[in-house]
């Protein structure tokens, strides 16, 4: 698919001595570092705040004095480890090597000349609370429009910072063992106790809570990590554990939409096919993200494939006829969309990085989760919007979203 494929033997051979002269991706520990119990705090929980007119007039007064590079790079929210410029797309993507647990001033020249809108934080790049203090520090010292930090911290399995040998933190059963319980309350609990210790490290945005459905026993993308499979359960426990989240002022994003729980593949994998139609899907697997849209930040969209739905042949995530006609034409949502990761596999086969970026973002996406290949995918974006292929308006659209839920976690 890529000539860096031929390459590879290369560039790893080549790849230590390039760390050594960079200092962008710290060698992994030789021992599993100690745990610590307190946090160390970057910024103080506050509740997320309400958008006022002159909050509004803000945001609006930052995006006229914005570049078009620096309007193109806050629709991206990528791995730290794209902006080390010595590690190919596989090492960024790489599920547990080649982290970057040191902002360094390297990555913070290539930020300059490639803005972004944000970075998400894995388990590779988390050592213990005094590393993830220090990286938060330097990540918000980088200068111009502060960078959205997110995170994957649904409780349970997926918890990049609860499951890291280095903190000792608050751990969670699986999100359906907190939904048969049948208690809001327990999901408000989980989205409370997570996101205070989030904002206690610097995060400001969390892809939680997962709002899929598990009814097909098959699927293991998702599985018990949803609340259940009865939609007003679901409906109810998300809300809940939103305004969990909310109290402690972080993001919150719903996923994902139209929902992933009734596939057999893993789109991180390959392609996968949801064979419902449009009434079937508005009947159950919709029900959770259509009775939260007001109250989340965020909706994620998936990979999958509907062709019951759509006509173009395209996973949900790259599909206008599904984002701009479906989720906010007929079911009327204007917040902000993101993508799932443009680095899975049920894009990667069949798309390039500047393909995806820009398919998604013509489809009505938002903000463009971890491309590949991020320098590829921001200079397509750029080119299709100084061909006028997407137009400015379009553009500002989506950036003035990106600026508002930046206020509201108090970023600017």
């Amino acid at each position: 698919m890529k000539r860096r494929e031929k390459l590879m033997g290369e560039l790893l051979a080549l790849f230590t001595a390039a760390v050594l002269l960079t200092g962008c991706v710290e060698r992994p520990p030789q021992s599993e570092p100690e745990s610590s119990s307190t946090p160390i705090p970057v910024s103080q929980p506050q509740s997320v705040q309400s958008e006022s007119e002159n909050e509004l007039d803000a945001a609006e007064q930052l995006l006229a004095g914005m570049t078009l590079r620096q309007k193109v790079g806050q629709l991206f929210l990528i791995r730290p480890e794209s902006l080390c410029g010595e590690l190919t797309p596989d090492q960024v993507h790489d599920a547990s090597a080649f982290g970057v647990r040191e902002w360094t001033d390297a990555m913070t020249n290539r930020l300059a000349e490639y803005p972004a809108g944000g970075v998400v934080l894995f388990g590779k790049n988390l050592v213990d609370p005094q590393q993830l203090a220090a990286m938060m520090g330097a990540i918000q010292r980088t200068g111009g429009i502060p960078l959205l930090v997110g995170i994957d911290e649904e409780g349970g399995t997926v918890a990049r910072l609860a499951n890291s040998p280095g903190f000792d933190l608050p751990r969670f059963e699986e999100m359906a063992a907190i939904g048969a319980q049948g208690d809001p309350d327990a999901a408000r609990q989980v989205g409370g106790t997570i996101g205070g210790y989030l904002r206690q490290y610097g995060f400001q945005l969390d892809f939680a809570p997962v709002a899929d459905l598990w009814t097909n026993p098959k699927n293991t993308v998702i599985g018990t990590r949803a609340f259940g499979s009865d939609p007003a359960l679901v409906s109810r426990m998300v809300k809940a554990a939103i305004e969990g989240f909310h109290e402690q002022g972080i993001l919150t994003c719903i996923k994902h939409f139209p929902g992933h729980g009734d596939t057999e593949g893993d789109s991180h994998a390959g392609y996968v096919v949801l064979d419902k139609s449009w009434q079937e899907l508005k009947g159950r697997e919709l029900i959770p993200f259509v009775q939260n849209f007001e109250n989340t930040d965020l909706v994620m969209v998936a990979h999958i494939l509907l062709p019951q739905v759509t006509d173009d042949g395209l996973p949900a995530s790259l599909s206008a006829e599904l984002i701009s006609g479906r989720l906010r034409g007929e079911l009327g949502y204007d917040g902000l969309v993101v993508t799932d990761s443009l680095a899975m596999g049920a894009i990667t086969q069949q798309y390039t990085s500047g393909e995806s970026a820009v398919l998604a973002f013509a489809a009505g996406a938002d903000l463009l989760l971890m491309p590949q290949d991020y320098t590829a995918a921001f200079e397509s974006l750029l080119s299709a919007v100084e061909r006028g292929e997407i137009s400015q308006t379009r553009l500002d659209e989506s950036v003035l979203r990106i600026l508002r839920a930046k206020q509201k976690a108090g970023l600017i």
